[in-house]
Parts: structure tokens; sequence; C-alpha cells
């Protein structure tokens, strides 16, 4: 199964989620959330878990 990828905005590019958690968001969605295994800024990822 390959990793969850997110948008990493400092990278400039796209980065597997390292330490992801899954989360809910307020309106009900699924979410992931993590870290960018590069430069360590906080990845959000809407609609994969």
């Amino acid at each position: 199964m390959p990793a969850v990828q997110a948008y990493c905005f400092k990278c400039r590019t796209k980065r597997s989620i390292t330490n992801m958690k899954p989360t809910k968001m307020k309106n009900g969605r699924a979410a992931a959330q993590g870290t960018c295994p590069v430069c360590k800024t906080k990845v959000f990822r809407i609609g994969k878990v």
C-alpha cells in the first residue's frame, strides 16, 4: 500500500506524510495530518486516510 502524500508548501513538492494521524474535520470529512520528512513542516491532506 503506498504512503499517503501531501503537498509541502515549504518544499513546494508532494511528499509522503510521516507521523500521519487520521483526523476528522468539523464538517465530518476525513483528513490526514502529519509532517514533511524533509523539512519537518506540518502537512495536511483532505479526503485520504
